[in-house]
């Protein structure tokens, strides 16, 4: 989720897109350390398969995303002639 947070921030696709990439690896360490919990004995094989699939489902609809942004046209709020859509108002 950070990763997701940091990379929309930059303001442009191809560095939300690279944070992209970094958090679909982070579920895939998450599920990576799912099978070292089950092989402790720490998780149960359906909290296993539970957590497990839903570290796969987020880690196809980042993917999903990806592609989008790389198939999209917009470069992002940083290269947009009226400024950065996020601005705060004081």
């Amino acid at each position: 989720m950070s990763n997701i947070a940091e990379g929309f921030e930059r303001g442009s696709n191809k560095e939300f897109i690279q944070f992209l990439y970094q958090a679909k690896s982070s579920a895939g360490e998450v599920r990576s350390q799912l099978y070292v919990a089950l092989d402790l004995s720490y998780i149960t094989q359906p909290e296993f398969d539970d957590a497990n699939r839903r570290c796969y489902s987020i880690s196809r609809g980042i993917g999903a995303l990806i592609e989008y942004l790389k198939n999209s046209d917009l470069k992002g709020p940083k290269f947009r002639e009226t400024g950065p859509v996020w601005t705060i108002e004081p």
